[in-house]
């Protein structure tokens, strides 16, 4: 990563002086109009466009501006690698909050600056990205999809994989095929790579099955078009029900006592009657709102004419319609599946209307999922009717309020646009409202996450403005997709966090006076409010960086250091003492980045070195003293206090907390002993003190990361167990007849009163010092215990 430099100032007005002014003008106004680039607008797209958007804007521009496609053009490769800077920015949800809040100073300066050839972005560049049938999932909605209560049929994709652009083609008709019988999705691993690899895949492309609450299942077959189709359709549970004289009576009335409608073809010689196929996607399509069954007219001819029926027909019963009235009957004039669908789903009774009179009387007790819509009925569509069936076993309630008849009521609920709520059971001001699409597994996913998490949705009445206890506020904007994003981490978060500290939200596009109030620039912007303390988050759009946020909070690992405490502190530090010092600026995108890394590096070391942090915009005249020059300057004060003024900088490349974490151990010095073939002999094998070993190679690279956790191993288990370690490449015949074929190997050799141990000692199964530490400890106890108790048998 490039550091953020600070202007250094001519010292004075010589020549040359001059010279170098004039040219740092020319640099700083070139820099004026880097910075002035828009990256929304190099992409043609608005500040509220979503992935996809920015994703099909880009895939537009690179097939006209690749430079492979200008080759007469000299400034082709520039401006291309503007507009892929634009879009690998924007298409991350932590960079893209960065560049709202901060634009291009708050970036990381050597992110970008490669692209792929111009057939990359014709061919490869998301293949399913331009599908209506097939849904592209990434890593913000894939949870929520495969846990929504519906069956997914997921392929698993690299762009440049033949195989997979070989089976596009039928992968897209597999979808076509199952449309609305469950559903057919695509992640690209090449911009999902974290989500592929915590999935388990390893190679492409990878097709399974998704079901809630059971271990997705792998296809291994033939991909043609009619065994995809078959291999899914064994997991759609519904049955279709042969009707007969002896159930049909006892079938449909048990059904319209649950409220479920029949759909029922008769078949006979003459007349149409559905397929098997049709009718078992049927039921899929309308599982737990329509059961589906069929009649044979052939034998059951006289059970068909008690139904009016003399020939092939398909017929829907609505719940309690009497089967004798032809009235209440929906006589199908189709055999088209989707039709059929259609016209039973607008036939169903609509959601549950909720009135004014009605609203916080049903709500004060039970756990409602509420479409608010103005007349316009588009957030209560017909698709809606199925939430009712998908949400019945979390026990969640569906209904529906018109705006237009109850304006009053969602006036005071601050509503001003049809939307979906969740109401938790805990009176009518306890509700979530959902943002992300409006589409059914996300809507499901949203509403199962609402009820069991402990988000509310603010405003002016129940802002925390006296903060009498902890409270995290998201300030965010609804079309803003970084704020979609966080919002479920949010749930997960608070759910943990349940008792210590509340969760609100707060929409700016509604209350723009409380935002301004709180100077928020850019969405969304996450602050802890802890009583009079307020504090903004800065990590990633993550549960986990939430809650180490929060923890840092409660307990810091970092001291904040000021030049009063720095000279007391690190200049005065006591003999043996080390100290880790980050020089930052709260503008620097850099610096940004570091500050979750550098907490999670600092709890990596606790009890091992001291680590400290230096606001340079607040102290800047203490940091130009200290001759710091670019941020993050990362330095490292050794343990040796005869130079206070000695350091060591960091100039690696990788700022993550366990890189950094390996380089500030390295310093620490050594306690475990290097061992030769006759000292293991003599001092682990015959020795009367117990051994920790590391076997290890000097090329293997997991052998260096854990050379400096090995060394914090032997410093928290001294006094109890030595040491040591064994250069395997060195001492080969040793590290063989001690059964190590794995590079590191840990050892423990505990001493038990025999005069020899076995050569292979006791495998310990970790590379973390604190982990193996336990490991020894509770080891050891063990054998104790033996020991007094041989002594008490032997008294």
């Amino acid at each position: 990563m490039m550091p953020c430099r600070v202007p250094v100032r001519p010292a004075g007005p010589t020549r040359f002086g001059l010279l170098l002014l004039g040219l740092l003008l020319v640099c700083m106004c070139v820099c004026a109009r880097a910075e002035s680039r828009d990256y929304y607008e190099l992409l043609g797209v608005n500040r509220e466009a979503t992935s996809r958007e920015i994703r099909r804007a880009f895939k537009k521009l690179a097939l006209t501006m690749h430079p492979d496609k200008n080759p007469g053009d000299p400034s082709a490769h520039d401006r291309f690698l503007q507009v892929s800077r634009a879009y690998e920015v924007l298409k991350d949800e932590d960079l893209r909050k960065k560049y709202d809040k901060y634009g291009e100073k708050g970036l990381d300066e050597q992110q970008g600056g490669r692209y792929e050839s111009w057939s990359y972005y014709r061919y490869d560049f998301g293949i399913y990205d331009d599908d209506l049938e097939v849904i592209t999932l990434d890593r913000g909605d894939f949870e929520a999809a495969v846990n929504s209560g519906e069956i997914w049929f997921i392929n698993f994709y690299f762009p440049r994989c033949s195989h997979c652009h070989q089976l596009a083609p039928t992968w897209r008709e597999v979808a076509k095929e199952m449309e609305g019988v469950i559903r057919i999705g695509a992640v690209n691993c090449g911009d999902n790579n974290r989500l592929c690899r915590s999935k388990g895949i390893t190679s492409y492309p990878s097709l399974y099955i998704y079901r809630t609450g059971q271990k997705p299942e792998k296809y291994h077959g033939e991909r043609s078009k009619e065994n995809l189709v078959q291999f899914s359709m064994q997991f759609i549970t519904t049955t279709v029900t042969e009707l007969w004289q002896g159930n049909v009576f006892s079938e449909i009335e048990g059904a319209f006592s649950s409220g479920l409608g029949w759909l029922i073809t008769f078949c006979s010689e003459t007349g149409d009657c559905l397929e098997s196929r049709t009718r078992l996607q049927l039921a899929g399509m309308l599982e737990g709102l329509v059961k589906v069954g069929w009649m044979d007219c052939t034998t059951q001819e006289q059970l068909c004419e008690s139904f009016q029926v003399s020939g092939g027909a398909t017929g829907f019963f609505p719940a309690g319609s009497s089967l004798q009235q032809q009235g209440s009957v929906l006589w199908l004039q189709t055999l088209d599946r989707k039709e059929i669908y259609s016209q039973v789903i607008d036939h169903l009774p609509d959601l549950e209307l909720l009135t004014n009179d009605s609203f916080q009387r049903k709500l004060a007790r039970h756990r409602w999922l509420v479409s608010f819509s103005f007349g316009d009925r588009g957030l209560a569509s017909n698709e809606y009717k199925k939430l009712q069936a998908l949400l019945r076993n979390d026990h969640i309630q569906v209904g529906r309020v018109d705006c237009l008849s109850d304006a009053e009521l969602c006036r005071s609920l601050y509503i001003h646009k049809s939307c979906l709520a969740v109401f938790k059971g805990l009176g009518i001001h306890d509700f979530e409202i959902h943002h992300g699409k409006d589409v059914l597994y996300n809507i499901v996913g949203f509403a199962k996450e609402s009820v069991n998490a402990h988000v509310t949705t603010l405003r002016p009445d129940n802002f925390p403005s006296d903060r009498k206890e902890p409270w995290l506020v998201d300030f965010f904007a609804p079309w803003c997709p970084p704020c979609q994003a966080l919002l479920p981490e949010l749930r997960k978060a608070s759910i943990q966090l349940a008792g210590q500290m509340k969760f609100g939200t707060l929409d700016c596009t509604i209350h723009h006076d409380l935002c301004s109030m709180y100077n928020i620039q850019a969405y969304p912007t996450t602050v802890i409010f802890n009583r009079s303390s307020v504090h903004e988050y800065e990590g990633h759009h993550s549960a986990d960086g939430i809650l180490e946020f929060i923890q840092d909070l409660v307990s810091p690992s970092v001291v904040v250091l000021d030049p009063d405490s720095f000279r007391d502190k690190v200049k005065g530090r006591a003999e043996g003492q080390i100290w880790a010092v980050d020089f930052y600026a709260p503008w620097c995108g850099p610096c940004q980045a570091l500050m979750p890394e550098w907490r999670r590096m600092a709890r990596l070391i606790s009890g091992q070195i001291l680590v400290g942090s230096v606001d340079c915009q607040r102290f800047q005249p203490f940091c130009q003293s200290q001759g710091v020059r670019s941020y993050p300057e990362i330095r490292l004060y050794p343990h040796n206090t005869r130079q206070p003024d000695r350091y060591m900088s960091y100039n690696g490349w990788h700022r993550d907390a366990q890189s950094l974490k390996l380089w500030v151990l390295s310093s620490l010095p050594r306690v475990s002993v290097d061992l030769t073939p006759e000292s293991y002999r003599s001092l682990v094998l015959s020795g009367r003190e117990h051994w920790v070993v590391d076997f290890y190679a000097p090329w293997c690279g997991p052998c260096q990361h854990f050379a400096p956790e090995f060394e914090v191993l032997a410093r928290m288990v001294k006094g109890e167990v030595r040491a040591g370690k064994v250069d395997c490449q060195a001492h080969y015949q040793t590290c063989q007849s001690a059964g190590v074929t794995a590079y590191p190997t840990v050892r423990f050799y505990p001493y038990i009163g025999t005069t020899k141990r076995h050569q292979s000692g006791e495998y310990v199964n970790s590379r973390d010092a604190h982990v193996i530490a336990d490991v020894l400890r509770q080891r050891l106890e063990q054998l104790s215990k033996q020991s007094h108790s041989k002594l008490k048998d032997e008294l």
